[in-house]
């Protein structure tokens, strides 16, 4: 099978539930940003992470595809094989988030992201997630969605933020806090 097929060489592209959209649209940049997103994963798992750190993003990886494929097919689309967005993905976000916390040091200060490649690399996720999270909110503003997508992209920024912080404690390297002067 060949890549490619040349159909979006007018600048438009297929939806799950049939039907093209051209590239712009705001669908395709809520699905593509996520698909950014895992791919900045991707290479936070490739600067070997601790392994529970690996564990959890390769399950975010694989919650992610679940969320590119949800926004890529409106709600009234019909597909036995687009699994939606739940409370239950998002409520295992937390429970992470809940035992991570437990171990980290209070937060005081705004910290600045950084510490090893990994947590690093997990900051600049992060911020690519809250971009997702503002494409998905204007879609929103247009379009049905799944009803857990933005929950979930709400959830997962506080999770990638934590983790930062759980990967540089389990690494030794302490936070670099920000101070007004």
């Amino acid at each position: 099978m060949k890549i490619y097929t040349k159909t979006g060489d007018d600048g438009t592209t297929s939806l799950f539930s049939s039907g093209r959209v051209y590239k712009s649209h705001l669908r395709v940049e809520a699905y593509g940003t996520v698909d950014e997103l895992n791919s900045c994963l991707g290479l936070a798992r490739a600067l070997k992470p601790s392994p529970r750190t690996d564990d959890w993003l390769a399950q975010v990886q694989r919650q992610l595809f679940h969320l590119g494929a949800d926004l890529a097919t409106p709600p009234e689309a019909q597909s036995r094989w687009v699994v939606r967005m739940d409370a239950d993905t998002i409520a295992w976000l937390e429970t992470q988030i809940d035992d991570m916390t437990a171990a980290l040091p209070p937060l005081t200060n705004f910290i600045l992201p950084g510490g090893t490649p990994a947590a690093a690399q997990i900051h600049v996720a992060r911020t690519v997630c809250r971009r997702a999270e503002r494409v998905v909110v204007l879609l929103q503003q247009h379009e049905a969605l799944g009803g857990h997508a933005l929950a979930y992209l709400n959830r997962l920024s506080d999770f990638l933020f934590v983790l930062a912080r759980w990967e540089n404690l389990q690494a030794g390297v302490p936070e670099d806090t920000w101070s007004a002067r």
